[in-house]
């Protein structure tokens, strides 16, 4: 039987500017409009979550552009 409410497994990815040595984060978009960031050397903790607009002002303010 299955559950109508179950959401997909997140599709993780990470930069294509990772070396590959298991030191980055990957993130994962989820289904409510949010994304997902985990540890790539601990894939088993649980995942931090951001609302779309969360993630978006951080990235911002990594870039040193306006948060609006």
């Amino acid at each position: 039987m299955s559950d109508r409410f179950a959401q997909p497994a997140p599709r993780w990815r990470r930069s294509s500017r990772s070396t590959g040595m298991n030191n980055c984060v990957e993130t994962a978009r989820l289904g409510d409009d949010g994304l997902a960031v985990r540890d790539s050397k601990d894939t088993d903790l649980p995942p931090l979550r951001f609302s779309t607009a969360a993630w978006t002002g951080f990235v911002a303010g990594l870039h040193g552009l306006p948060v609006s």
